[in-house]
């Protein structure tokens, strides 16, 4: 039964996802829930403009499907299921109004920070007082023991929904590569649950499915993007599964690239605004500065993949 939660979910994701490809993309493009791309991001980039966007909806749909047919003997799999579902709404609600109110901010600042401090919320409630999940944390390479933070414990959940989920959207920039990323962050958890009788492995292998399904549509040149409906609720899945297995550390492992791209952003501002005008970057989120340097779309992602597979190793270990 343990090999059929972690390796069933994957399949079936995987041909969910698949299917509503054919049927999701040109009805995306007939509602002209086009990419918007800026004149001065990558020049090459403009001419994915047009190419539908919210193609999230697609594993999202696959993975809630999936999921559902496992919760009620993986109970521990409803609030991760809550955290993507609950940031995939929230990014569907910033992609329709800049893509179809024609909006270019979105929701606003203290909208978004509104929602998300709801969505977190209840997220705290669910784990407290719904679920057996414990809010101790696992130290990496530290044989299993574990750490109360005590009154610390809710900030550091605060912090670490806010920036798993804004470095997973920051990755989302280059054909495949929060995909790519993401599925191998994926299949960590799921064999991090195995190991650790987490009780997560369902949803994490359905997430892997789903992103290789839709990598199919999604890999360079893609016929469809993921949006933010899809980056905000991958970023909802990883931290949710984290805390679910007792592991946000283990984010700074697997997750260095989400780390990476965040700290690119802040530190390009800071720098930019420190010094009127001068950049460390050719530009930010990191994978547009490699782009701008010579690599091609492919390599950005096929690098960027392998160094979060050997993290994965890695956090394997540190388990």
């Amino acid at each position: 039964m343990v090999e059929l939660s972690a390796i069933l979910p994957a399949f079936i994701s995987f041909a969910i996802t698949a299917a509503l490809g054919p049927v999701m993309i040109p009805f995306l493009r007939r509602l002209k829930f086009g990419q918007t791309e800026r004149e001065l991001g990558v020049k090459a980039h403009l001419k994915k403009a047009g190419t539908p966007t919210m193609g999230g909806i697609t594993f999202l749909a696959a993975v809630t499907v999936t999921s559902l047919f496992f919760v009620w003997r993986y109970p521990r799999t409803g609030p991760v299921l809550f955290l993507t579902l609950a940031y995939g709404l929230l990014g569907f609600l910033d992609d329709y109004l800049k893509v179809v109110k024609k909006n270019s901010d979105g929701l606003l600042a203290w909208q978004k920070l509104l929602l998300e401090l709801v969505i977190i919320a209840v997220f705290i409630i669910y784990v407290r007082f719904f679920s057996d999940i414990s809010l101790l944390i696992r130290i990496p390479f530290a044989g299993g023991q574990m750490v109360d933070l005590g009154i610390l414990t809710y900030p550091m959940l605060v912090f670490a929904v806010a920036g798993t989920v804004n470095g997973v959207n920051f990755t989302d920039g280059v054909d495949g590569l929060a995909s790519s990323v993401t599925a191998v962050v994926a299949v960590f958890f799921t064999i991090a649950s195995l190991l650790l009788d987490g009780g997560v492995a369902p949803i994490s292998s359905a997430v892997a499915g789903g992103l290789l399904g839709f990598l199919l549509y999604n890999a360079h040149p893609a016929q469809v993007f993921m949006g933010d409906t899809g980056s905000l609720a991958l970023g909802g899945f990883v931290v949710g599964t984290a805390y679910a297995l007792q592991m946000p550390l283990f984010i700074l492992i697997v997750g260095l690239i989400y780390l990476v791209e965040v700290l690119s952003v802040i530190l390009q501002v800071g720098y930019f605004k420190l010094t009127h005008g001068k950049r460390i970057f050719k530009m930010a989120p990191i994978h547009h500065h490699f782009e701008l340097s010579g690599w091609s779309e492919t390599r950005v992602v096929a690098v960027f993949t392998i160094v979060t597979a050997l993290l994965a190793l890695l956090g394997l270990l540190a388990l």
